[in-house]
């Protein structure tokens, strides 16, 4: 990022310090508008928004459950790989506890569904400090990034949760012992493994950003390829449960995400838009 840039706008025109904190302060505005927009839709719709989206997952008709029922009639000419509804019954046991996660749930939903208008706004602050070669060549960072993050959540949602939710529900020490789920638990699980999901998914964003500082290289993520799976496993292991299939399906897109960010490295070391004049 070249000094001689950082105060000029877009217009071109000089900023101080304090102009550049005003212009912060609106992109960060018009972001939390937009959280707050989605949020209040989620409010509105909050019937459809829990009975339709988080507890979802418990329902034999939910997406994976179908795949795995019809895979289940190819391989076996039987129900054997289906699931039945999961009855879960969960309770409330703060009085003011559903009202909290309301606000806590729609607060998620509006971030998620903002998040590609917010690195849109942050994108817009930091692209008048860019030098032309180096705008050109991160024209498409936003769009990438947003793809990435969605389609992280998307797998933590349609993939990750349901199965996850199945392993809690039937994992039993004793048959004296009865999963009985509190609301705030059920719903802090779901909506955080869906988040750490889309967070993960952002890795050759991470690989991209190190290689342009040159705190790595493509050599140095080809060296430490076997390692890299070790550490995917653990990243793995700690946002799923202790489920070993749960952990492959996550480890699997990861390490293709790092083999991606092999290639971005490799690109910025071949031709670096920064040396471009």
């Amino acid at each position: 990022m070249p000094l001689d840039q950082v105060d000029v706008d877009e217009q071109g025109k000089n900023m101080t310090f304090l102009e550049h904190l005003e212009e912060l302060r609106w992109h960060i505005m018009r972001s939390v508008i937009a959280i707050v927009v989605f949020s209040i839709a989620a409010i509105v719709n909050y019937r459809f928004v829990f009975d339709k989206v988080i507890f979802a997952v418990t329902r034999s008709e939910f997406p994976l459950y179908r795949a795995f029922c019809k895979l289940s009639h190819w391989l076996y000419q039987s129900d054997k790989l289906c699931f039945d509804t999961i009855e879960l019954n969960t309770q409330n046991l703060a009085v003011s506890g559903q009202f909290v996660y309301l606000m806590v749930v729609s607060f998620t939903v509006g971030l998620i569904l903002a998040a590609p208008y917010i690195l849109w706004e942050f994108w817009r602050f930091l692209k008048p400090a860019l030098r032309e070669s180096e705008q050109k060549y991160t024209t498409g960072i936003v769009a990438a990034t947003s793809f990435l993050f969605l389609a992280g959540v998307a797998f933590g949602y349609f993939v990750l949760a349901p199965l996850s939710i199945n392993f809690f529900v039937n994992f039993r020490l004793t048959d004296h012992i009865v999963n009985q789920f509190t609301m705030q638990s059920y719903v802090s699980f779901v909506s955080t493994l869906t988040l750490a999901s889309g967070v993960v998914f952002e890795l050759p964003l991470i690989i991209f950003f190190l290689a342009k500082l040159g705190l790595i290289t493509s050599d140095f993520l080809k060296k430490y390829r076997k390692h890299s799976i070790i550490v995917i496993l653990i990243l793995a292991s700690v946002i799923t449960p202790p489920d070993v299939m749960s952990q492959v399906l996550l480890t699997i897109p990861v390490y293709f995400l790092y083999e991606v960010g092999i290639f971005i490295a490799k690109r910025i070391e071949t031709k670096d838009p920064v040396n471009e004049t």
